[in-house]
């Protein structure tokens, strides 16, 4: 069950709404489509508002219409009801373009515009943002985890082409279809993980670990902080982490259920110095200036994160979308004010379950 809500929009002749005339034969024709659309449709208030109009009529299926004017010539159309899992669509997406096309004939638009039934308030959460806060729509068709933990709200769905899909705070983070994600994360085929000793800050889903444990590293340290996303991956997202979350202690890796910055701060007390850190963690913010609580978390895990790396080392992160421009040249202009000098590349991938491409970041000691 949810509530459905179709929105249209088309521009009139400014004078269409500010005379008084015009305005009244205008809610008369749009009215009179609407008729034809929405059964037992019923005017219940009408009132001038700040120049233009506001009109809500309602119908069937606890349907309510709204209909706003302004007096700029824009007038905007909102159509909600409810509807049942399996019960049939008031108007299916080719009804609401017809409808769409009848209000602009009508009343005379010289431009109209709809989208399909946006499908909110249900049991299964179709939306999430972008990057850059546009709103993208997902073939979810069942959730299999709704938990909050200590930390975080954690969400596993299954999307009908994507596959099993982790969702954290309400932002998706990794889908079955996702390798190449990992694979760019890691520069497969450009970096040697043999014999190399590594951390990974974060990577609850563990699709980072599993897929750095093909390469036969001498040794994997792995800090996660919420238990709870690595129960719920080992069971829902296995395909992407395969039987490493089964135990924390491995051969040749080790799962430290901790902050990753206690546990920094403690390698860096023991003299501990690493091949590669990976920072698995946050995405770099979308702000006016590179300031706040998450910039200096970013700063602080760059800087303990060098402390541990050896001079040959490197660091290895995801950054944002590249639709994300000035987020990206923010973080870049952080990396040359760290307490190590710093040099960097990027590379970039299209991420299904992101539907956007993606920036990632090797960043290494400049050698002096």
């Amino acid at each position: 069950m949810a509530i459905n809500t179709i929105l249209l929009d088309f521009s009139v002749i400014p004078s269409n709404i500010s005379n008084s005339e015009e305005r009244q034969a205008l809610q008369s024709a749009v009215e009179s489509v609407l008729t034809e659309y929405i059964p037992s449709l019923k005017l219940k208030h009408s009132v001038e508002l700040d120049g233009g109009f506001l009109v809500l009529y309602t119908g069937e299926r606890e349907t309510l219409v709204t209909l706003r004017a302004f007096e700029r010539g824009l007038v905007s159309c909102t159509i909600e009801y409810y509807k049942e899992e399996n019960e049939k669509p008031l108007l299916s997406f080719e009804s609401t373009r017809k409808l769409e096309r009848d209000i602009r004939e009508k009343s005379h638009g010289k431009k109209s515009h709809s989208l399909p039934s946006l499908k909110r308030g249900g049991i299964i959460e179709r939306y999430f943002p972008t990057a850059d806060e546009r709103i993208l729509e997902y073939d979810i068709d069942k959730v299999l985890y709704n938990e909050k933990s200590k930390y975080q709200k954690i969400l596993i769905v299954h999307s009908r082409s994507l596959g099993n899909l982790l969702v954290l705070d309400d932002l998706q983070n990794m889908s079955e279809s996702d390798l190449i994600y990992t694979e760019t994360l890691m520069q497969r085929g450009k970096e040697n993980y043999q014999d190399k000793e590594i951390v990974i800050l974060g990577g609850g889903d563990g699709a980072l670990l599993w897929e750095l444990l093909k390469e036969k590293p001498k040794f994997v340290t792995m800090i996660e902080i919420d238990e709870q996303v690595m129960e719920a991956c080992r069971k829902y997202l296995r395909s992407c982490c395969g039987t490493c979350l089964d135990n924390y202690n491995g051969e040749n890796y080790q799962i430290i259920v901790d902050d990753c910055v206690k546990t920094l701060k403690k390698m860096i007390e023991d003299g501990r110095k690493f091949d590669y850190v990976f920072g698995d963690l946050t995405d770099i913010p979308l702000s006016a200036s590179p300031q706040g609580e998450i910039w200096d978390f970013i700063r602080l895990i760059l800087d303990l994160s060098f402390s541990v790396l050896k001079p040959t080392g490197k660091y290895m992160t995801h950054g944002n979308g590249a639709s994300c421009p000035e987020s990206l040249k923010m973080y870049e202009s952080q990396l040359q004010k760290l307490n190590t000098p710093v040099e960097f590349s990027r590379d970039h991938a299209f991420v299904p379950s992101f539907m956007e491409d993606w920036i990632f970041y090797q960043v290494w000691p400049l050698q002096q």
